[in-house]
């Protein structure tokens, strides 16, 4: 028989086989009891954390003819089809390599089908924030409107970057990292079943270099096992995750307490000749710093660990100050942030080290009691006295100098102020506008404003689509100043072509921006004079042509009043 991975083999079949995650099983359990099953659920947390699982059981207890209590039998057809993969009505999707929109619309085709075997169609898609932006809007459609007997469990360890439009429309469930205790307890059970022998610290080891994952530890564990030589030890443990043993952490930080610095980097060049990895030294590091000073502070809480700690370290606890140990904490934390983002990791571990043993580091700097005579006091105070004077004489001189500017850039935007609405742009549009294109704009126009920043939005919502031609759209805003300010805003008007573009294939509009109070005028002007001649449209052309010259010759103003006065101009918009 082919031989199978622990995780594999030990894989939960049961809600109650979930480690770790009681909050979630048990009301995804009631839920079924209760019949209160949604169409939708988010599974989000860090890996190995069960969510594939909790899925697949989820399928199972839906789906399970002979279902008690929440949990599937695992015995029936269809919980066997099921646990193998077999099964028709249960479907497991990688988005990581299944995430285009080719691939989404497939899923909404065969959804509008009924089960065939099952009570419900069961879609599990892993990794669903690997989707494209298109398979995203594609998927929203069919959350948006369920099919009967549909199920969708989505699956993430970055829920970030999912789209608000899909976590508004699912039940969202966080699994959370699992303690050291519940995977050290669930690996005993493991040895025990499997007739193992082992040895306590080396199953804290496994679970410590796990960092919270079940599928992890399972994994270390497996190795383990190949390692060892029937019986699982300490030693094992440590040269398969690339920990360090405890007379190692003792003497280095012995070293760093001593201040030794040629010691601490022989240790260190020692640790890293056995193959220690970086992060793994530097994470044992920080546990070992932080349990010397819980052991200052609250020694009751480590008595079930109190048999792993050596006489050394009892020592250290009692001789190194706290102030040392949140130094040391100090050093090492950054030094691990440095070397995520570097391919010469000795180097900092070696900075770091002589850090460490540095007492300049972690010494509190003395303080020094500084005098000053009466006589600097008040030399001082008429320092400061002058100072202000000339503060205040220069304040005067910028008021006076900038009054006749403020007045000639008043006068020459008092008459551009309101929104000039472009007439030719607009009757342009209306000329070729059809009822079909604005439709396709109004039936996205939700997605549109949920695809913009929170900021765009906002000044999208107060608008609507008034009319659309192949070419263009007129937008008509609630407010002038929102309009004007959108009209003005190059990101803004970017951002909403793209978005149109990407949810109406080969619709790339010249968008026109009018207030919602122009518009009926407009239309009226538009209607009444849709025969006008060649001589009228030329008027309108050259009326906006005008304006833009006016706006160049207001922005000249500008420019040569900053370049006379400087910094003491002042341009403000009345």
């Amino acid at each position: 028989m082919v031989y199978q991975a622990l995780y594999r083999v030990w894989r939960s079949q049961r809600f109650s086989d979930v480690i770790g995650q009681k909050a979630v099983t048990q009301t995804l359990k009631n839920a079924i009891l209760q019949n209160q099953i949604s169409h939708a659920y988010l599974f989000t947390g860090p890996r190995g954390t069960g969510k594939t699982s909790a899925a697949k059981i989820f399928a199972k207890a839906v789906n399970c003819p002979n279902s008690h209590d929440g949990e599937p039998c695992n015995e029936c057809e269809m919980c066997h089809s099921i646990t193998e993969g077999r099964q028709e009505d249960v479907i497991e999707i990688d988005a990581a390599s299944n995430n285009g929109v080719e691939e989404i619309r497939l899923i909404r085709e065969r959804a509008n089908y009924a089960p065939t075997q099952a009570q419900y169609k069961v879609y599990i898609i892993d990794e669903v924030h690997m989707l494209s932006t298109g398979a995203f809007n594609a998927l929203l459609k069919t959350l948006e409107e369920p099919k009967e007997n549909v199920i969708f469990i989505l699956a993430t360890t970055e829920p970030h970057k999912i789209p608000a439009t899909i976590i508004s429309r699912t039940q969202r469930f966080d699994f959370k990292r699992i303690s050291s205790a519940d995977i050290i307890e669930h690996l005993a059970y493991i040895l025990q079943q499997s007739q193992i022998e082992y040895e306590d610290e080396a199953l804290n080891t496994i679970a410590q270099a796990a960092e919270g994952g079940m599928r992890d530890a399972l994994s270390i564990l497996d190795q383990t096992i190949a390692f060892s030589e029937k019986k699982i030890l300490l030693k094992d443990a440590l040269a398969v995750t690339g920990s360090l043993t405890d007379q190692m952490m003792d003497q280095f930080i012995q070293a760093c307490q001593k201040e030794d610095t040629v010691q601490a980097l022989e240790l260190l060049a020692d640790m890293l000749a056995e193959g220690k990895e970086t992060r793994r030294l530097l994470e044992n590091l920080l546990y070992y710093c932080r349990d010397l000073l819980i052991y200052q502070k609250a020694p009751t809480l480590l008595e079930q660990k109190a048999h792993h700690y050596t006489e050394d370290f009892k020592e250290l606890a009692q001789n190194v100050s706290a102030k040392q140990i949140y130094s040391w904490i100090d050093i090492l934390n950054q030094t691990q942030n440095d070397v995520r983002f570097t391919t010469s990791p000795r180097i900092y571990l070696e900075v770091a080290t002589v850090k460490l043993t540095s007492p300049a580091v972690y010494e509190p700097i003395a303080e020094t009691a500084v005098t000053v005579s009466d006589q600097e006091v008040e030399h001082l105070k008429k320092q400061v006295e002058h100072l202000q004077k000339q503060v205040q004489q220069l304040q005067n001189q910028r008021e006076t100098v900038t009054a006749p500017v403020k007045k000639i850039v008043k006068d020459k935007k008092a008459n551009s102020q309101r929104y000039r609405i472009p007439k030719v742009r607009v009757f342009k549009v209306l000329k070729e506008a059809t009822k079909k294109n604005l439709l396709e704009v109004r039936d996205i126009w939700e997605d549109l404003l949920a695809s913009l920043s929170v900021t765009q939005k906002a000044m999208l919502r107060a608008s609507q689509p008034k009319a659309a031609s192949p070419n263009g759209l007129v937008i008509a805003f609630e407010y002038e100043i929102i309009c004007k300010k959108a009209a003005e805003d190059e990101d803004f008007i970017v951002s909403v072509q793209n978005s149109l573009s990407r949810m109406l294939p080969d619709y790339a509009p010249d968008i026109v921006y009018i207030t919602g109070e122009s518009w009926p005028q407009l239309r009226k002007e538009f209607l009444a004079g849709n025969d006008r001649n060649d001589k009228e449209n030329e008027l309108y052309e050259k009326e906006e042509m005008q304006q833009q010259e006016d706006q160049a010759e207001d922005d000249l103003v500008v420019t040569k009043a900053r370049e006379l006065f400087g910094d003491l101009a002042v341009i403000k918009e009345d």
